[in-house]
């Protein structure tokens, strides 16, 4: 079934963080997807789901200290596999791994991801997530346990499970991802992942051997303390999802909690970063 989408074009000053805080709320407002651009963010919402006074609740829109326009239109029912057909391309990681859709034909990688994204983040064309899947590439999952916080698509879960990852939890804050996780899962023939609806409040049980999360720089740092609460000693973490300039404060915040920097990644301004403890 089709649903119709109003689509708000916000351009946003200065971009970050900014633009961070404002796709955090429009998230809590329903707002189901966003799309970052160069002055701003599109972000998306079922029409029949729109609360036309909830932008009034958006708190940094009436902030004084960021300057916010935007603008909004009704977009048609779409058929969005058909859309995602014509727009999705296989992402090929180092030549080990390819990340496809249904409808393109098998290749011969080491690792074949079949990946129906729908609208959920985590196809492998954002830098953030291409980087996080070389880190999976390169580094040892042998029989680790594994969280991939904000899974999207999962696809970083799988990966790691292709890899050999014993047990691994991957949890997502959109119920849209949450169920496109548990599809992508079933789709790889994997055993080893379960899937949960909700955040970092989740975690208060939970120890890992590795942890990746892909979420944004605002999240990361705020849930740093929960991440590092259900490390193991010897464990490892993998963060992305910030740019270039945020390095610095992401690392300080780590060193702070017992984790030493490792090595980072950058595509197009975006950064991926291994720290241990």
């Amino acid at each position: 079934m089709s649903h119709t989408y109003i689509e708000y074009i916000f351009k946003v000053e200065p971009l970050q963080p900014g633009t961070e805080i404002l796709i955090a709320e429009l998230g809590s407002a329903g707002f189901e997807s966003f799309v970052e651009t160069e002055e701003g963010v599109k972000a998306y919402i079922q029409f029949d789901k729109m609360n036309f006074g909830a932008l009034d609740k958006i708190h940094i829109v009436k902030s004084k200290e960021f300057k916010i326009e935007f603008t909004s239109s009704e977009i048609a029912p779409v058929n969005w596999n058909s859309e995602w057909e014509k727009n999705f391309d296989p992402i090929e990681v180092d030549g080990k791994c390819i990340v496809r859709a249904p409808f393109h034909p098998k290749k011969n990688f080491d690792f074949d991801i079949v990946i129906e994204p729908k609208m959920s983040f985590g196809t492998g064309h954002h830098e953030t997530t291409f980087m996080m899947l070389q880190f999976v590439l390169e580094n040892n999952f042998e029989d680790k346990t594994v969280l991939d916080m904000g899974c999207g698509t999962a696809v970083l879960a799988i990966l790691a499970e292709m890899r050999g990852a014993a047990k691994l939890d991957a949890i997502d804050i959109d119920e849209w991802c949450y169920e496109n996780s548990i599809e992508n899962i079933e789709r790889n023939n994997c055993s080893k992942i379960s899937v949960y609806l909700g955040d970092a409040t989740l975690l208060s049980e939970k120890k890992y051997d590795v942890i990746i999360a892909n979420i944004n720089r605002n999240i990361l740092l705020n849930d740093m303390e929960r991440y590092r609460s259900c490390l193991d000693e010897g464990g490892t973490l993998y963060l992305s999802g910030f740019y270039t300039k945020d390095l610095p404060i992401i690392t300080e915040t780590c060193n702070n909690l017992g984790f030493t920097f490792v090595e980072n990644k950058e595509k197009n301004n975006w950064v991926a970063a291994k720290f241990v403890i």
